[in-house]
């Protein structure tokens, strides 16, 4: 008789990592493909999910980490490898050959880890190389996680800011709203707008993709347009690309006005494997008047601010910077639930069969899947590795 195909849910590797990758409401749809799930004691619990709310919708909850990882055939994590590199060795010893691991990887930012896990013979799909393409849209956890973030990063700017952001007129007079500025219109940005919009707040959003002028539009903000022209500034992939020094340099000289004029600055902008772009030098955080706030979502990445420390909050002559980092963790309800949905929606192709069925002929598949068979698989990450043999194929996916 064939045994089971066997899925491992993990308590996040990293300590500050809130969310789960599989909530329990997922576990009844998984199950009738015939598969059992083995969850580590307390793996939702900081996201609000008890072993018994798992073990009542069917999974069997293990104590070990490492029995799960030698009972399992497929191992679910939000982070691992290079989203989590410094406390995931004892994990990667774990892996075996023709296990598969699903998760957010960070294969662009942290290609060693990769090459370090492809040697155990895992079988390795980073969550973050899920191209955008309508078919993948409920697998992109990318989009998922920057709708929570870009909601949170509203929050965070109205609790530190000391304006309210409604206009309101009251017996002791009119208040003026807050004037808001987003940078960036991917999902992040758009949800930022969106948000702002909502608790009353005059709303500007400014992306270098004069196409998304109808979005920003469409949720009550209104577009900066700049004189700065930016040609190609989104990759085949959907997401955007890193442009010249020059081109930074004019955004930044026609940007600086308009910050000044705004209360609160979200900035969004990031590039798949590369720091983050300085879109906020000092000088324009200077310019801005005291009790002005910046929250700056890439702070991870280096920041799109000169002056964010990522995890701190910076005081310049009365302006805030904020440098949040790992947004979506701090909404883990949510967050969980959005992930559980986009990993699971990835699986069910995978195991639909009743044993593990890998076709990289589907588009999906070929373009999340960096290791297999021992060895770094794909392009991009090999290119990082060992750029003057595969060459930089930055911009292909």
């Amino acid at each position: 008789m064939t045994q089971p195909l066997i899925l491992g849910v993990l308590r996040e590797a990293e300590p500050s990592e809130r969310r789960v990758a599989l909530v329990p409401a997922a576990i009844p749809g998984l199950k009738k493909t015939g598969v059992e799930i083995l969850v580590q004691t307390d793996a939702g619990r900081a996201a609000g999910f008890t072993n018994e709310q798992y073990a009542d919708k069917g999974a069997s909850i293990v104590t070990d980490r490492a029995e799960v990882f030698s009972k399992a055939n497929i191992i679910l994590q939000v982070h691992s490898l290079g989203a989590c590199s410094g406390v995931i060795d004892a994990d990667i010893a774990l892996l075996r050959k023709d296990q598969v691991l699903i998760a957010g990887c960070e294969p662009l930012w942290c290609p060693e880890m990769i090459a370090k896990a492809a040697a155990t013979g895992a079988t390795i799909f980073s969550l973050e190389l899920v191209p955008r393409i309508t078919r993948a849209q409920s697998m992109d956890i990318l989009s998922s996680m920057a709708t929570i973030a870009g909601y949170r990063a509203v929050l965070l700017a109205a609790a530190e800011s000391p304006r309210m952001f409604p206009m309101m007129m009251t017996a002791a007079g009119t208040l003026k709203p807050a004037r808001v500025l987003v940078i960036g219109a991917g999902v992040a940005g758009l949800q930022a707008i969106a948000s702002a919009k909502r608790m009353g707040a005059v709303v500007f959003g400014y992306d270098i993709r004069p196409a998304v002028k109808e979005q920003v539009e469409s949720l009550g903000g209104k577009f900066v347009v700049l004189n700065v022209k930016a040609d190609n500034a989104e990759s085949a992939g959907g997401y955007a690309k890193q442009m010249s020094d020059e081109f930074y340099r004019q955004q930044r000289e026609a940007l600086k006005k308009v910050i000044a004029d705004c209360d609160v600055v979200i900035t969004t902008a990031a590039i798949p494997g590369k720091k983050a772009p300085v879109l906020v030098t000092r000088e324009m955080v200077e310019a801005m008047a005291p009790g002005s706030v910046i929250v700056d979502i890439a702070a991870e990445r280096g920041g799109n601010c000169e002056v964010t420390v990522a995890g701190e909050t910076i005081d310049l002559n009365g302006v805030k910077i904020l440098g949040p980092v790992n947004l979506a963790s701090s909404i883990p309800v949510h967050a969980s639930e959005m992930f559980s949905k986009n990993i699971t929606t990835f699986l069910l192709p995978i195991i639909k069969s009743g044993a593990v069925k890998i076709d990289t002929a589907d588009e999906v598949i070929r373009e999340t899947l960096v290791a297999r068979n021992g060895e770094v698989v794909h392009e991009r990450v090999r290119g990082l590795l060992n750029p003057v043999a595969v060459g930089d194929a930055d911009g292909k996916n």
